[in-house]
């Protein structure tokens, strides 16, 4: 095997596989990146088992054929070679990589690629096609309320929804203290199985993934979940178990609108969330026709109120929650407001964004000493 390529056209695809494999194996093989060079182009894959991520670019082809090198090592040094550097890569009869761009000269350890694992690609081809800004938008919109609680490994992930009869994907993502919701419009797609996106899965998607208007098209099983965008192929098992019945968490009850500015609520919060000494953040919010209060009392770092002008005409209302919660919530708005939904100090905030009526969040309320 034997090819030349533009160092920043391999860096890029070794940026994207490189980041399935596990820093830690008992396997060194799945250390490695297969490379493939065949009539002008070149197949890089990686795979931790549980993914499977391939990308095909062009190259300058001398000698096809194919090996296997580590790929931390491999991305590391191209990483640190020169931009707009031509790479010149050839496989020798030691079974080491060389790798010539410049005055610099590396000679890879390598694996026989026939101890690759490839895991089988039996899926039809049926996609669901959502441009790529779309996808990610509902992703960016629902990772964040992912739960790390393995214990319940059903919640460690986004769950991908398509309900019969309705052209719309559902993303959701809970850990049971709150619950982020989105969903944008598609076509087509009736046999779309809804799985739940494990969480390495979701955050490998957004390395690959461009905020362009490229067609990212998607197909799922019980079992596998396939994407496909531009020559990027990932296949990734999915969480086995039931995600639970979002709907039900989220209030069709009536509710009282209390609205601020955006930007004037997350730097309220942020700046009392300086004080608070445990990691929830937990913060009092009083509410009184036409001001919201933030509240904090930390027994070790002391006390602070932050005042924000709000639209609200309901009764006075003091509730606790976890600053965070609400600032990641408040983050990924695409309105200038925020509007929180409140019925009382025990029932859970809703908030809305008025520029995103698909999106809906809830955040359950903390007791407050």
């Amino acid at each position: 095997m034997e090819f030349k390529i533009d160092r920043d056209v391999l860096l890029k695809s070794l940026a994207h596989v490189q980041g399935v494999v596990e820093k830690k194996n008992t396997l060194p093989i799945l250390g490695n990146v297969l490379i493939e060079a065949h009539d002008g182009f070149l197949k890089l894959t990686a795979t931790d088992l549980d993914i499977i991520i391939t990308e095909k670019l062009t190259c300058q082809t001398i000698k096809e054929g194919s090996t296997t090198t580590t790929a931390q090592v491999i991305y590391d040094i191209v990483r640190k070679l020169k931009t707009g550097s031509s790479l010149h890569l050839s496989l020798k009869e030691n079974n080491r990589l060389k790798l010539i761009s410049g005055k610099s000269d590396f000679n890879l350890t390598c694996i026989s690629p026939d101890e690759f694992p490839i895991l089988e690609d039996n899926m039809d081809e049926q996609y669901l096609e959502i441009p790529s800004f779309e996808f990610l938008k509902i992703i960016n919109k629902t990772k964040f309320s992912i739960s790390n609680d393995e214990t319940r490994h059903y919640l460690n992930g986004v769950y991908l929804d398509k309900k019969d009869g309705e052209n719309k994907l559902i993303a959701v993502a809970t850990d049971g203290h709150r619950l982020s919701k989105s969903a944008t419009e598609i076509k087509g797609a009736d046999n779309f199985q809804s799985v739940i996106l494990p969480k390495k899965t979701v955050f490998e998607l957004l390395t690959i993934i461009d905020e362009d208007s490229i067609n990212l098209k998607i197909l799922s099983t019980k079992s596998k979940i396939k994407f496909l965008y531009k020559d990027i192929v990932l296949i990734s098992k999915v969480i086995d178990g039931k995600f639970p019945d979002y709907e039900k968490v989220i209030p069709k009850d009536e509710r009282i609108a209390a609205k601020s500015n955006v930007e004037e609520f997350i730097s309220a919060l942020d700046r009392l969330k300086s004080l608070s000494s445990d990691r929830k953040g937990v913060i009092k919010i009083s509410l009184d026709k036409g001001l919201m209060k933030f509240l904090i009392n930390d027994a070790i770092s002391g006390d602070g109120i932050e005042e924000v002008q709000t639209q609200y005409q309901g009764e006075h209302l003091e509730i606790g929650f976890n600053s965070t919660y609400l600032i990641d919530v408040a983050n990924v708005l695409e309105s200038k407001d925020i509007v929180l939904m409140l019925k009382d100090a025990t029932s859970p905030i809703q908030v809305k964004d008025e520029s995103d009526p698909l999106s809906t969040y809830i955040v359950m309320p903390m007791r407050v000493i």
